[in-house]
Order: C-alpha cells, then structure tokens, then sequence
C-alpha cells in the first residue's frame, strides 16, 4: 500500500522544474551533445550497449524507459552506420542479442571521454569541500528518488581522526538551525564540549564514535566521563540523508556496550522534549526520563530532559 504523503505544492513543483532548467543547461544537453550529431538519448543508448554483456532491445528498453518504436529506429540506424551488430538469442528466437561492433567502441570512446572531462571541469570550479557537498546532495537525490538504487551500502563506526571533530560541530550548528531554529549560540556549546573533551580526553574511560557510510561521514556520538560510575552520552548526530536505517540506534548500542565494558553503573544523558526520533532511541533501549525543565536555550523555548540507564 502506497504511503499517504502531503500534496506537492505549486512551491516545490516549481524549484524542482527550475533546477531542471538550470542543470540540463549546464551540463550542456540542450546543445549538441559532447560536440556530436548525436542526441542525448543515442549517447545513453551507446553506453548501455559498451557496458552490458549482449543486452535485448526490451532489456534497453525496459531499464531506459523508452519507447519500443523511438528505440528500435535508434538501433537501426547504429546498425545501418556499421556500430551494432545483432545475433539470434538462443533463449528466445524473436529476440536478438546486441553488441557494439569496433566501429561502434570507436565511436562511443571519444565521446565517453569528452563526457568525463566536461564533468571534471564542472566540477574543478569548486572547492574541494563543496565538491563533497555536490556529490553528497546528488547521491541523497538518487537514493530518494530511486531508494533500490545500487548495491547495499558499507556502514563503519570508526575512532574519530584529524577533521571529523570540527565536522561533528558544524553538522550540530547546521543540522540544528535548519530543523529546530537553533541559533548560534548551540554551536558554540557544541564547540566547547568537543574542546573539552579533547583537552580531558580519558582513553582508558571515554570513546567517541564517527559513522561513515560508503567512506562518508554521517554520524557521530561520544560518551564521556560524569564521575567513577556515571558516564554520560553525549552530542548524537546522524545527517539526514542517513536517517531511517537504523544507524541512530547502533551507535547509541555502541555507546551502552562500552559503559557497560568500562563496569559504569549509569549512563546518563540530557535531550530536548521536541526530538522525538532520538527520544525513540532511548526509549526502547531502556532508558527513563527522569527530570525535565522548561528552558530558553540557542533562541527557542524548550523542555530540557535528563533521560537514565541503570547497568
């Protein structure tokens, strides 16, 4: 059953056609593609062909959504310029097996190159961060769009190294204004508990945890020392494109598992009423709310909690 989902509005209809104009002008497909004589749609067809084993016509089909009548005149005319040659399939006698001939790799060859060159220069306009960024923002749209997209995705929960507690910061200050309208003064707060824990960073008691998915990074949580047999939980963040695989909970496992390790009797930690996903988290592992206040905090009106796990 199809999930039931608010109406798109006019708004959004139009910043997704907007981006549409912009890109497909940028990326050069409204012009003669990569300098040939050849549409969009016929290099697309070319690829598939120089990267698949003896596809079908309906295979093509199918998996480009196009039209069996728009692509059956586009093989023939690469069969009639001498690029595609056709054998019968011994699986099924009405279907032929396609392959591009040298001359069709020869022709292909250039133009793949001249695509892979024009996305370098796209992208060597930026900085090396917001290339990340870009590619970060492109990947969240296929796996949104398409959520079956690719192979299944390589989680690690690793120790933090050089940049990664400058990321955990600015993910917090972002992740925060943008969601919750936290202002500033959160990341400031955030700042000072990283540098603290870096400045009284206790190896033998204390951990922190970055998650990356695919090399890249999504998440982090720390647990820090509170006295000889309380540790505390501390700043769990996981990006938004990460989210709904379970990756908030695994990290705050991670977090338990070492407490309990380490013989603390307590792991305490302290949220805010409106998170509802990480107070989830907590809730089912065990946790209990145990204090709560009314606070104005980082410009908002909030309920700070105190939530406990007994060991």
């Amino acid at each position: 059953m199809k999930a039931a989902f608010a109406p798109v509005s006019a708004a959004q209809v139009k910043a997704l056609r907007g981006f549409n104009r912009f890109y497909t002008q940028r990326i050069g497909v409204l012009a003669p593609y990569l300098g040939s004589n050849l549409s969009l749609t016929d290099v697309r067809v070319l690829y598939e062909l120089a990267h698949r084993q003896h596809p079908t016509a309906t295979e093509l089909g199918r998996d480009l959504l196009l039209d069996a009548g728009y692509l059956s005149r586009i093989l023939r005319r690469f069969e009639t310029q001498g690029w595609l040659a056709r054998t019968p399939s011994p699986a099924d006698a009405r279907q032929s097996l396609l392959e591009l001939t040298d001359a069709g790799h020869g022709a292909f060859a250039p133009l793949q190159q001249k695509s892979r060159d024009a996305a370098a220069n796209l992208l060597a306009s930026l900085a090396a961060p917001d290339r990340g960024r870009v590619i970060e923002a492109m990947n969240t749209v296929h796996r949104l769009l398409e959520p079956t997209a690719g192979p299944a995705r390589t989680v690690v929960l690793r120790d933090p190294r050089a940049g990664d507690l400058g990321w955990v910061v600015m993910q917090h200050g972002e992740i925060y204004a943008s969601e919750s309208g936290y202002n500033w003064e959160f990341e400031g707060m955030v700042a000072e508990i990283v540098g603290g824990f870096i400045q009284n960073f206790k190896p033998a008691r204390e951990k922190a945890w970055i998650a990356e998915i695919d090399g890249e990074r999504v998440g982090a949580v720390f647990v820090v020392q509170k006295s000889a047999t309380v540790a505390q939980l501390r700043l769990l963040v996981v990006t938004a494109s990460a989210r709904g695989q379970g990756l908030g909970g695994r990290l705050v496992d991670e977090c338990i598992a070492f407490v309990r390790s380490k013989r603390y009797r307590k792991l305490v930690l302290w949220t805010n009423g409106h998170l509802d996903a990480a107070r989830a988290i907590y809730q089912a592992r065990g946790f209990l709310l145990t204090a709560s206040e009314a606070v104005h905090a980082y410009g908002q009106s909030l309920v700070g909690e105190t939530w406990e796990l007994k060991l």
